[in-house]
């Protein structure tokens, strides 16, 4: 078992994202999860990421606030405790629209060359 404390998550920075800070929980390290690694984003007002893609699925879990995740020309605000899965390649754009900071768990695969 790997135990990782809150005060021991690195931050990174994720491409096409504006007004988040993002923390990773686990994964890249040895003994951890070998399929996929956990971050959580910290997202302002206004701030969001996309539209873009990845050749894999992600799931998004919203733990405080709300955030609006757009994809195929639909629209849908996750609130507390909402997750959504995001399908490879499907393009999505997501934004906080609220006043509030949306506080989000962010699951992904690791990509095919970190296995």
């Amino acid at each position: 078992m790997l135990v990782k404390r809150f005060e021991e998550a690195q931050p990174y920075e994720a491409p096409n994202h504006r007004d988040v800070v993002g923390l990773r929980l686990q994964g890249f390290e040895e003994g951890g999860p070998k399929n996929q690694w956990i971050g959580l984003s910290q997202f302002l007002p206004g701030g969001g990421a996309g539209p873009d893609s990845t050749p894999f699925e992600k799931v998004y879990v919203v733990l405080e606030g709300e955030m609006t995740v757009m994809s195929g020309g639909k629209e849908t605000v996750l609130k507390k405790y909402d997750s959504c899965t995001v399908a490879p390649d499907e393009v999505r754009t997501i934004e906080n629209r609220s006043n509030h900071v949306c506080t989000m768990l962010v699951v992904i695969p690791y990509p095919p060359e970190a296995n």
